[in-house]
């Protein structure tokens, strides 16, 4: 009977170790959650704008050298660097998934550019 209630004993002081370091921990996190999201912040990419007021012309010319996603028509999307833009064709290079291939790309097929403005600092 001493055995057994001595096993008990050492099973509940087992189960409240590991419910103290349980909160402990969960005290932790809860504590350093906020704390680590307010260090870093959202700040914009230089260099990095549309202006409205332009062509869509103006905008993709603005855009090179800069890593953009290009939505078709079609509905495919190209995401990669604009290298140039001529009157009627943009030259994407370093395709994603296709890194050591470039696509040249009807201006007048384009739907959408989507391009990163702003980073976690």
């Amino acid at each position: 009977m001493e055995r057994k209630r001595a096993k008990m004993n050492t099973v509940k002081a087992s189960t409240l170790v590991v419910i103290v370091f349980t909160a402990i921990f969960c005290a932790t996190i809860l504590y350093y959650a906020p704390v680590a999201g307010a260090q870093s912040r959202v700040t914009a990419i230089p260099g990095v704008n549309f202006t409205v007021s332009g062509s869509f012309m103006d905008n993709l010319k603005a855009l090179a050298g800069k890593d953009v996603y290009i939505n078709m028509r079609s509905g495919k999307t190209y995401q990669g660097f604009v290298k140039s833009v001529g009157d009627h064709l943009i030259h994407i290079e370093k395709i994603a998934g296709k890194e050591y291939f470039d696509a040249l790309i009807r201006i007048e097929d384009i739907s959408a550019i989507e391009v990163k403005f702003r980073d976690y600092k």
